[in-house]
């Protein structure tokens, strides 16, 4: 068995023998090749080179007049693919054959084209069912959206309408918590007034130790005015514990309204989705999962009871508004009388607290004076820094630039010498300006310490003029004021 693909046995791989015979002319070998269709072998997968090749090219060709027996070859060499008809005619089926197929193709494709337009039908059919029903399902959902919008507003529009009147009712009662605040921290004032008159009054020496009319009616106005704080202080706590129920009612108001809105900003953006809308997208097995914590029923009756409790809120703190307002009038009252029967002066005190005030106003602004004139040298001191340092680069650079100098040019001169003494130099006089610098912060740190050691001195001192002085002095004269008792100022 040969193998294939050995291409030795072929016949041009051996010297060309010289042809025995003239080729005929091409004019007698035309009348067998005029109607010849080319041969199709029965089968395309041979081999390369098959043996029948070799065999066949290992032979001499030699070339004869064509004729229907081809003498000079043997049975067995005849071509394979010569047709014995005449002509030279080869056929494989009938006409009949061809028409029959023609017809069943035919048959087949119409066949074919009618379940198409069939099944176009039912999709059409299909089509326009599936759309109207999404159609209807889609506006009844959006009708949905839209009643739910509606409910939202309504209830939107309540809540509102009850957290304005929540919030001003608040801010009555803040008022009122205010005055309250105000009224209880002036009682705070005359007692200290009172008091400190009798601690005064006991430092007294010798005959003026005597327990006169002036001791007396302090001592009743101290426990009058703690009487009034006592009953301030009561009604500002039951003031604060309201504020607390309507703060909290307001909350519940102000975040079943920021429900509302977002619900409503929701619902009303889902309403107005369109299939043509932006932003829509695939949330695989979303309808499976239920989220809802409330129906109808109880989504408004949780709403409605947030708006009971916020009126009920609001009248109870209306008429804690009442009765504290009775308790303002009742308590300045009292005060007002009992105070008038009191009017002891401290002039003494007066008179050295002003002198000791005047002598610190005098040393604070000489200290003040200095810390300017320091903090203009320690400015002058910063920008003579800040110039040497912009020099000390200059000199710095330029040794940096000039130890690039190639081979021998890196010579030692005089400009290189003194670049070395410039940034020494520069280096001495930075550190002694930095040491200048830190002395005269340090010194501005003592001016500055001492500049808050007076002005806290002058603080109590001014302080205690303005006790003596006006808490004492001035509001013996003019207070108790009704207006300032009420809270009003």
């Amino acid at each position: 068995m040969e193998l294939y693909g050995y291409p030795l046995k072929a016949k041009y791989c051996y010297p060309k023998p010289p042809p025995t015979k003239i080729l005929p002319a091409t004019s007698t070998v035309a009348a067998t090749y005029k109607n010849r269709i080319p041969y199709q072998s029965e089968s395309i997968s041979l081999p390369w080179m098959p043996n029948t090749y070799y065999k066949a090219a290992a032979l001499n060709p030699t070339l004869a007049p064509l004729s229907e027996s081809f003498p000079g070859l043997p049975p067995t060499k005849i071509i394979p693919f010569v047709s014995e008809r005449p002509n030279g005619v080869f056929t494989r089926h009938t006409l009949d054959d061809w028409h029959r197929s023609n017809m069943t193709n035919y048959k087949e494709s119409e066949t074919t084209r009618h379940n198409a337009e069939r099944l176009r039908a039912d999709l059409s059919r299909t089509i326009k069912d599936v759309y109207q029903q999404a159609k209807r399902t889609q506006g009844e959902s959006t009708k949905n959206l839209g009643e739910r919008v509606n409910d939202t507003e309504y209830w939107k529009s309540e809540l509102c309408l009850e957290l304005d009147a929540m919030i001003r009712e608040t801010n009555s009662l803040t008022d009122m918590q205010k005055r309250l605040e105000r009224a209880l921290a002036d009682t705070e004032g005359p007692f200290q007034v009172a008091h400190r008159c009798l601690l005064n009054r006991e430092k007294r020496m010798g005959i003026d130790l005597v327990h006169d009319d002036v001791e007396k009616q302090l001592i009743t106005e101290i426990k009058v005015i703690r009487s009034c704080r006592e009953r301030l202080q009561q009604c500002l706590n039951t003031v604060n514990a309201q504020l607390m129920c309507n703060k909290e009612a307001r909350q519940e108001l102000e975040k079943d309204l920021a429900d509302k809105q977002m619900g409503h900003h929701i619902d009303n953006k889902c309403y107005q989705l369109k299939n043509t809308s932006r932003g829509i997208h695939y949330y695989r097995g979303v309808e499976r999962v239920d989220a809802t914590v409330s129906v109808p029923e109880t989504w408004a009756r949780f709403t409605d009871n947030n708006i009971f409790r916020s009126q009920s809120q609001r009248a109870t703190s209306a008429k804690l508004r009442a009765s504290t307002e009775s308790i303002l009038m009742g308590t300045a009252d009292e005060m007002w009388r009992q105070f008038s029967k009191v009017n002891d002066a401290f002039t003494s005190r007066i008179t050295e607290t002003a002198n000791a005030k005047s002598k610190i106003q005098t040393h604070l602004a000489k200290t003040r004076q200095e810390i300017f004139q320091i903090e203009t040298k320690i400015q002058v001191i910063q920008k003579t820094i800040k110039d040497k340092e912009v020099q000390l680069k200059v000199a710095q650079t330029r040794l940096d630039e000039r130890t690039r100098r190639p081979n021998v040019e890196l010579c030692r001169d005089a400009a290189q010498i003194r670049l070395v003494q410039e940034v020494n130099e520069i280096n001495e006089t930075l550190r002694n300006l930095h040491q200048c610098l830190r002395a005269s912060e340090d010194m501005l740190q003592m001016l500055v310490r001492s500049k808050a050691v007076l002005e806290h001195d002058l603080v109590i001192k001014s302080n205690s003029l303005f006790i003596d002085q006006e808490r004492c002095m001035g509001m013996r004269k003019t207070y108790p004021s009704t207006v300032q008792i009420l809270g009003y100022v």
